[in-house]
């Protein structure tokens, strides 16, 4: 079926209906007889926060532009695993994509860094800051603009099938699933664990079959794919949010009338704040969900110090490999403080 829905899409492209190729904005004239398509495509299911706000993206973009722009949304990986739809923005096979994948602007990690922030109003300040959107300008040279920075779902948790986690050592001898994010790999390897990097669209049947032992992944995320029916045992850490950046291809974008190029900015800015909403009205639920379902252990704040020292290596291996500068870092710390 991705095969079919890509394919679909590339042939559009191939006869020209996927948007106008000049690189300057479109005239009154060429708006007002031309329908631009815009296909997004995104991993989560429908009833996750980042679809909710897509939708509310979609209404927005199409009300305000009286048609001028048709939205499609592709959600649950339709169109192929996260790195493949980021490809395919870039490249013009699409014209959006919305996830935490990194490989064309890996600077984007520094945000994942563990316990960077302690809460949402953190993640907002750093998210909406010209620190952040300076670091985002990088994605252009790789054909795609970054339209807004969100969070990809609520802060991140831990969970396995062997054993309670309440302090790092049990970590230790686990295979704890990856996508792939250096940030994360580094954070478990600085715990003991082995890592194993699986796409999201197959993380439950490699839980399932024992490919991994263990995950990491937001309240809505686990309730959303039903990891608990594979996963007994979940430790409520807060370790890490993971930034959500809205990728748009760049020379359709451009191609755009300066006003549509508005609008879409800034419904960009109303689906993340709609999406952030959703995470906070979600949380609670998705965690009850859970505890009906398996074990959920509470760190104490003392347990959550140890993981806290216990991963301060992550910091110390990003500023000697140079992905991260002591300037950079202070500055989002003092972000963070609201400085």
């Amino acid at each position: 079926m991705k095969k079919i829905l890509v394919a679909a899409v590339a042939l559009a492209v191939a006869f020209g209906v996927l948007g106008c190729k000049k690189k300057s904005a479109a005239s009154s004239e060429e708006k007002a007889q031309k329908v631009y398509t815009m296909q997004i495509g995104h991993a989560q299911p429908v009833d996750n926060p980042r679809h909710i706000s897509l939708e509310a993206f979609k209404k927005i973009v199409e009300e305000k532009t009286n048609g001028g722009i048709k939205v499609e949304l592709y959600p649950a990986g339709q169109l192929g695993t996260e790195k493949e739809m980021l490809e395919q923005t870039c490249s013009g096979v699409i014209q959006g994509f919305r996830g935490g994948q990194f490989d064309f602007l890996p600077k984007l990690l520094i945000f994942s860094l563990p316990f960077l922030t302690e809460n949402s109003d953190e993640i907002t300040r750093l998210m909406s800051s010209d620190f952040a959107k300076e670091v985002c300008k990088d994605s252009q040279k790789d054909g795609a603009i970054i339209l807004g920075l969100g969070d990809a779902g609520g802060y991140r948790q831990f969970s396995n099938g062997k054993h309670p986690i309440k302090k790092p050592s049990d970590l230790v001898g686990l295979k704890m699933r990856t996508n792939g994010m250096d940030t994360i790999d580094k954070t478990f390897k600085a715990l003991g664990a082995s890592t194993v990097s699986v796409p999201y669209n197959d993380l439950y049947m490699a839980l399932k079959t024992g490919v991994a032992d263990g995950q990491e992944n937001p309240w809505v995320n686990v309730t959303g794919m039903k990891f608990y029916e594979v996963q007994k045992y979940f430790t409520a850490i807060n370790y890490q949010f993971h930034p959500d950046p809205f990728y748009v291809n760049l020379e359709w974008f451009n191609s755009l009338p300066a006003d549509y190029q508005q609008i879409i900015r800034d419904a960009t800015d109303e689906s993340f704040k709609i999406n952030n909403q959703k995470i906070a009205e979600m949380q609670n639920g998705a965690l009850e969900t859970i505890k009906k379902n398996a074990e959920v252990y509470e760190l104490t704040p003392a347990e959550r110090e140890e993981f806290k020292k216990a991963v301060e290596v992550v910091y110390d291996q990003y500023l000697a490999e140079g992905r991260l500068t002591q300037k950079e870092l202070d500055t989002m710390r003092a972000i963070v403080a609201g400085k």
